[in-house]
């Protein structure tokens, strides 16, 4: 793939066209990304919410789509077919009913074959430090979609820290994550393994919004590894004493407020029968979130974002594999076992 110092960029998430509440973030770096650097931005989103979803695809479905026209308030209409801008829009955008990795590969192959660099995933409304979040992440894992296809990617994320969020840390989050996308853009590292002629193959940046975001010399930045930790139950049992309450579910990113629910599709109170076999999302997070400083390994992600400080990873589009037979002879690989 030929440099270019200004990439043609593939723009996309997993919280979904412009919501203040489930998607507060991707229009404004849409703005940052077009206005402030002059990059060309394609933008390719879930028409829904899909947190939590990976890397994965619906293969038995069929993907529909529509365009959308987005104002300055991220308030759009949508079209089954292409047209015009009228006044006030300011692209044309297109919704996919899918999951983020299947945007980013119908996007690339589909939509605009050969016509994109670098894609851009986020910002996720949560953070996705650590492997328990990021083998989650629908914004990760459309990233790393993207990288399988030889591209350049970048998941970025907010990390939320305050309830609510003040608004006046957006722009100097996304200033910073357009700072460092940047940066990564034209420095993009090497790595041997690498899927792209020994570049690295995609990166996690994680910002946190603190009140430093807004100091003159803003957040340190700082190169990290992923902390590997775990998570425990994701889901409760609801149903003895099931109540309208319980049939509501916590909004699926790791920093929303436990304030913030949404209602679950499945059988609700009012149903005769629902059997004892009935889960909701309710995921006990509390030792992801807020872990003592001592469990973080320094140098990780989770370190970094404990500090205040913003953290991008290099990662690899692959499964970690530990290193217990390097420098085996081909020999000594072949399996020796009794029956």
């Amino acid at each position: 793939m030929p440099f270019n110092s200004k990439p043609r960029v593939l723009l996309t998430n997993d919280d979904g066209p412009p919501d203040n509440k489930e998607s507060p973030y991707v229009l404004g770096l849409y703005k940052h990304l077009t206005c402030h650097l002059g990059w060309d931005v394609k933008v390719v989103l879930p028409s829904a919410q899909k947190s939590w979803i990976g890397k994965a695809y619906h293969i038995k479905e069929v993907t529909r789509g529509s365009y959308f026209y987005p104002q300055e308030d991220g308030i759009g209409e949508t079209s089954q077919r292409s047209r015009a801008l009228k006044d006030g829009e300011l692209a044309e955008w297109i919704l996919l009913d899918g999951t983020p990795a299947t945007c980013a590969n119908v996007a690339l192959h589909n939509l605009y074959p050969n016509e994109i660099d670098l894609v851009i995933s986020g910002p996720n409304l949560g953070r996705n430090t650590s492997s328990a979040f990021a083998l989650s992440s629908g914004t990760i894992g459309a990233a790393m979609s993207s990288s399988l296809s030889k591209m350049r990617s970048i998941a970025l994320s907010y990390g939320t820290v305050v309830h609510p969020t003040p608004t006046m840390y957006f722009e100097p989050a996304h200033e910073a994550g357009c700072r460092i996308i940047n940066h990564l853009w034209n420095n993009w590292g090497e790595d041997e393994c690498g899927l792209r002629e020994g570049e690295v193959d995609l990166y996690s940046i994680n910002i946190p919004l603190i009140e430093d975001i807004l100091s003159e010399e803003g957040l340190k930045i700082c190169w990290t590894k992923m902390w590997r930790n775990s998570y425990g139950r994701l889901f409760k049992n609801i149903a003895c004493g099931s109540n309208s309450r319980d049939h509501t579910v916590e909004a699926p990113g790791p920093d929303v407020a436990n304030s913030n629910t949404i209602q679950t599709s499945g059988p609700g109170p009012e149903d005769e029968e629902t059997g004892d076999l009935l889960f909701k999302w309710a995921p006990e997070m509390k030792g992801l979130i807020t872990p003592s400083l001592e469990a973080l390994p320094v140098g990780s992600d989770g370190w970094a974002i404990y500090q205040g400080w913003i953290s991008v990873t290099p990662l690899r589009a692959s499964f970690g594999e530990p290193n217990t037979h390097d420098g085996l002879e081909s020999e000594n690989r072949v399996w020796k076992m009794k029956l």
